[in-house]
């Protein structure tokens, strides 16, 4: 098997020389999920950040896209996110290449200081968190997406579904027959009451899809939100189970759920149809999660979460099932 990280690394230091940066410039790996993300230190342009793309996952119109909607959200100042830099010849998306000629899409944004939520200000940083995310919904209602502009759509069957962006749940590790029982009749009740639910534009549109407290730097009372990565359409409630990632078992989480409600409340209302099914999304969230640990077994989060993640997944599952049946 490829070892993801050296891929990554040969390429963040093959991006160096369209962005200015030369050998004297460190990369820290910082992260690698669909990407790799490295810290740069460079002695002339000080800290920066590189995400270098995984291949076949964005196309670099899709990657434009992400960053249409982040230069649209710092110019109107909806949220604290860092800006990207271009490359040296202007373009905004990058191209490394290695000397045997493969290539991958490079970005390049500032670095900007905080630390990831800690368990003692949850809560806290939680209710902003949903007077941000309330910010992104209004702002994502309103705003004229470009022509060209394409994302990701994360709904039932591209999430969920056999073919689905982050592959199939039911090869996710630890999923054997038993898990496939509970977690199918799960799955099938989700997929009932989404179409219930419907994709409404005041339900279904722009999310950022992945704020999770890894995607939170905290820096005193500003929380900026980073990696528009997954960024696509879905449904807004969506973007509250991708804030829950990895924790939606932990006994704090109805605290959370209650924090995030009232942050969002703060900035605009929150019609009771969809509070009430704020349970179908982080049970979502969380189903997808088994099927990109399976798919991605190789990077350090999916080794962290193991096959325990999918046996707590269907106490979840049975949990979901007493509740929303």
């Amino acid at each position: 098997m490829t070892d993801p990280v050296a891929s990554f690394e040969e390429f963040a230091y093959a991006a160096l020389p369209a962005y200015g940066l030369t050998d004297a410039t460190r990369l820290t790996l910082l992260n690698v999920s669909e990407n790799g993300t490295f810290l740069v230190e460079d002695p002339e342009q000080g800290r920066s950040v590189l995400r270098i793309h995984r291949t076949g996952y964005h196309s670099r119109e899709a990657i434009l896209s992400e960053l249409a909607w982040i230069d649209a959200l710092r110019a109107q100042q909806i949220v604290d996110t860092p800006a990207f830099m271009p490359a040296v010849d202007g373009e905004l998306v990058a191209t490394a290449r290695t000397g045997d000629g493969r290539e991958r899409y490079v970005v390049r944004f500032a670095w900007v200081d905080g630390v990831e939520p800690t368990e003692d200000r949850l809560a806290q940083d939680f209710e902003e968190l949903g007077s941000i995310t309330a910010r992104l919904h209004l702002h994502a209602k309103s705003w004229q997406r470009p022509a060209a502009f394409t994302r990701l759509v994360w709904d039932y069957d591209t999430a969920l579904g056999p073919n689905g962006h982050w592959g199939r749940w039911q090869y996710g590790l630890g999923v054997g027959p038993s898990e496939i029982d509970i977690l199918s009749r799960c799955a099938d009740l989700m997929r009932q009451r989404l179409d219930a639910y419907g994709k409404g534009q005041d339900r279904f549109g722009l999310v950022h899809a992945d704020m999770r407290l890894a995607n939170l730097l905290v820096n005193g009372p500003r929380v900026n939100v980073i990696d528009f990565d997954d960024a696509g359409l879905s449904w807004y409630m969506y973007d509250l189970g991708s804030s829950l990632s990895f924790i939606e078992h932990e006994p704090y989480v109805p605290e959370l759920v209650d924090a995030w409600t009232r942050g969002y409340r703060r900035t605009t209302d929150l019609d009771p149809t969809d509070e009430a099914e704020l349970p179908t999304f982080i049970m979502f969230r969380r189903l997808l999660l088994v099927a990109w640990i399976g798919s991605h077994a190789e990077t350090e989060t999916a080794q962290q979460m193991g096959p325990e993640y999918a046996a707590t997944s269907c106490r979840l599952a049975d949990d979901y099932l007493t509740r929303m049946t």
